[in-house]
């Protein structure tokens, strides 16, 4: 577009041979116009904005120390898994525990959940369970597993990331007013949100 007005220009000054003594002036108009023009968001790192982006999903300090055992509920994102003979302890990605029976490996018993926002890691050594709790890190007593008892919570334990756990991606920037991001979710969006990794 801006090649075109320049044309125009200097078409115009070849009719208009007084206007030459104008053309840097002109020029100068035309890029200063030019730079004000929205433009497309040039593709990063060779990735189009296909409309859709990474939204965070927030919690209220409140929310998050609501740690507690339920009755069960059933797998849909499984992650970790860690196995005190005949129990496991799975992990349900940003959620919690899912503690289950398994001393029938053809038939395992799904016992109760434990309740953890912004959960997606585990490990355990003897009768201690450690889980993530977005920032916090959690010890659990699981002497009896089929009673997890908290033992511990350990404050500004892991380090906080303002971004999702994916690569070449475009996402909302984290706006802390809101609350402390436990998750994200891909979403529809109308613009290319400002943030991308």
């Amino acid at each position: 577009m801006a090649y075109n007005l320049l044309c125009n220009v200097v078409s115009y000054s070849k009719i208009q041979p007084n206007a030459m003594k104008n053309l840097p002036l002109l020029l100068l108009c035309v890029l200063v116009m030019t730079s004000c023009w929205p433009e497309d968001r040039e593709p990063i790192n060779g990735i189009e904005f296909d409309g859709t982006a990474y939204k965070p999903i927030y919690a209220t300090e409140a929310e998050l120390q609501n740690v507690k055992v339920t009755e069960s509920l059933p797998l849909t994102s499984p992650g970790k898994i860690y196995l005190l003979d005949p129990y496991l302890f799975v992990n349900e990605s940003g959620k919690g525990i899912h503690i289950i029976d398994n001393s029938d490996p053809k038939n395992p018993k799904n016992l109760s959940f434990i309740s953890i926002l912004g959960n997606y890691d585990i490990a355990a050594k003897g009768n201690w369970l450690y889980v993530d709790n977005v920032t916090d890190l959690i010890v659990f007593d699981i002497s009896d597993p089929k009673q997890p008892k908290l033992a511990k919570r350990i404050a500004n334990a892991i380090p906080a990331n303002s971004y999702p756990p994916f690569q070449n991606i475009y996402f909302e920037c984290v706006d802390t007013k809101k609350g402390t991001v436990v998750g994200w979710e891909k979403v529809p969006m109308n613009a290319a949100p400002n943030c991308y990794r």
